[in-house]
């Protein structure tokens, strides 16, 4: 790797979760594997494609619910901090539905698959005809290629190659693949389904995602003329917290710059977040380059240390520096920029969920 990038850390809070997430999805398939053997008589391979698919829908529909519902709750914010997991796990129980749905449909005929599948979406039937007529197919696959940008640049180096802005635009199409897979279970599997629960539960999906994501819209509005208030007091926007979190590992800091010059140091530890002056008071060393070692924000220059939260070196020094106040709005993370005198002790401000979680 170069100097810019490094390989993905896994931290214990990331196994630990991760351990999780596979326990789930295990359980789920094998819950879905023998009820569907037990109530249905088919075979094995349209078993395991359906639990797949299904285990897909259910997770997408769980990670469409996580930043709305992180706007209502901080107990949320756990999961965001692990949600590109949840995508790409996503996008493999996709990927395997897709595969087994290839091998079962067309995998056994004269025709090459992908000409077979070819085949199937030229000869259907026109859409005029009833709902049953729609290739489904296309829509589907149309999801899974949205799905697989998004994973395959579900890492930092491509966040910062294509620029935040793109990056977010790329992974915003999680929506219009939401959109395309409702679409090809209705003109799909539910043209054959035989209980018309089914199609309540995907309705029902739909409208819990439309209906959540409205919410979130209204309360964001809200907070946005609380953002306006706040900028009007003097507090400066740091940046989002999901952000910042991705960006600083436990133990760390990242530099931020207010006034146009002043330089401050946002250190996270313990969830938490403490914001010092950024200037050394020994010779001006970068303590936004910094990292705790021991308990203490530790100059790379010279090995200074100081008290995140109390801005003063541990006794028997005497060093101090200037303390910044913290505060979240939403989703927020603001710095007041009218520095506290040097030493003076500021409460850390806690990121609900990400206690105990370290990079």
């Amino acid at each position: 790797m170069s100097v810019s990038y490094r390989a993905v850390q896994w931290n214990p809070a990331k196994k630990a979760y991760d351990r999780r997430l596979a326990f789930v999805i295990a359980g789920y398939l094998a819950v879905f594997f023998i009820a569907a053997a037990t109530a249905f008589e088919t075979s094995p391979l349209i078993l395991a494609m359906r639990a797949c698919g299904t285990a897909a829908i259910a997770l997408l529909i769980f990670i469409l619910s996580i930043g709305p519902l992180a706007r209502f709750s901080p107990r949320f914010s756990a999961l965001l901090y692990n949600r590109r997991h949840l995508g790409v796990t996503m996008f493999l129980l996709a990927f395997a539905h897709a595969a087994l749905a290839t091998v079962w449909y067309h995998g056994f005929g004269v025709l090459e698959p992908l000409t077979s599948i070819l085949t199937s979406i030229l000869t259907s039937g026109s859409p005029f005809e009833g709902a049953a007529q729609i290739p489904f197919q296309p829509l589907g696959l149309a999801a899974l290629v949205i799905l697989f940008a998004m994973a395959a640049t579900s890492h930092d180096f491509w966040l910062r190659n294509l620029s935040p802005r793109v990056w977010k635009l790329l992974h915003l199409g999680v929506y219009v693949a939401f959109a395309l897979l409702v679409a090809h279970v209705a003109f799909g599997a539910l043209q054959d389904a035989v209980w018309p629960g089914f199609a309540w539960m995907l309705a029902a999906a739909t409208a819990w995602i439309v209906a959540l994501h409205i919410a979130a819209g209204v309360k964001e509005w809200r907070a946005d003329r609380v953002r306006r208030a706040l900028a009007a007091d003097g507090w400066v926007c740091v940046g989002e917290v999901e952000r910042i979190v991705e960006e600083t590992a436990e133990g760390r800091a990242k530099a931020v710059i207010i006034d146009d010059c002043r330089k401050v140091a946002l250190y996270r530890e313990n969830g938490a977040f403490s914001a010092i002056s950024g200037v050394c008071a020994h010779q001006g060393g970068p303590l936004g380059e910094g990292k705790i070692i021991d308990g203490c924000v530790t100059c790379p220059w010279h090995g200074y240390q100081y008290i995140a939260s109390k801005g003063q070196s541990p006794p028997p020094f005497f060093e101090k520096i200037p303390t910044y106040e913290l505060r979240i709005e939403g989703r927020t993370l603001y710095v007041h920029p009218q520095a506290k005198p040097p030493g003076t002790p500021v409460p850390p401000c806690k990121i609900a969920g990400l206690e105990g979680a370290s990079s």
